[in-house]
């Protein structure tokens, strides 16, 4: 009898999943609206002994969303008062939506690739994955990648659907 082969093992093929991209810190959002008077009106003395009082520990190793989830005038300082406390204990944070961070967060791990191990490659981005938007990250992989490799495919080596190659000069 003879050997099985892994052909897929054994090509040129680079395969790429879409995991590998997906943040590893959690994002948890910090909303103003707890913290406002019925709802509409930050005063400042009541926010700042917040501020002051506020169990920060709690996010510890996270990344903070500061938002307010209410529409209610927020002065600029407020932002301001909690990135600084954020800040102030190596809290990594934001004034923006959880999934702008996320995705912020991918791009920063797309763009750390090192093109140069990909040059000429035949890429093919695994199509099964939890990452949140899928296409997004797909889309800055192309965008990222396709100057540098031959081609692209999505989905699993026995089953791809190209999506770019390189013209040949």
């Amino acid at each position: 009898m003879d050997e099985i082969v892994n052909k897929v093992k054994n090509s040129s093929l680079v395969q790429l999943d879409l995991a590998d991209y997906k943040p590893s810190v959690d994002v948890v959002d910090f909303d103003l609206k707890g913290v406002l008077w019925q709802e509409m009106i930050l005063k400042e003395k009541e926010f700042r002994a917040f501020i002051t009082d506020f169990d920060w520990q709690q996010f510890s190793g996270k990344v903070v969303a500061i938002g307010c989830s209410v529409d209610a005038i927020i002065p600029t300082w407020a932002y301001m008062l909690v990135s600084a406390e954020c800040t102030k204990r190596n809290i990594q944070n934001y004034t923006l939506s959880k999934e702008e961070i996320i995705k912020t967060q991918i791009v920063n791990k797309i763009k750390a690739i090192n093109t140069h191990e990909f040059r000429d490659a035949k890429v093919i981005i695994k199509g099964c994955s939890d990452i949140a938007d899928p296409a997004f990250a797909m889309t800055e992989l192309i965008k990222h990648l396709q100057p540098h490799v031959s081609s692209i495919m999505y989905g699993e080596p026995c089953s791809t659907v190209p999506v770019y190659k390189r013209p040949k000069s």
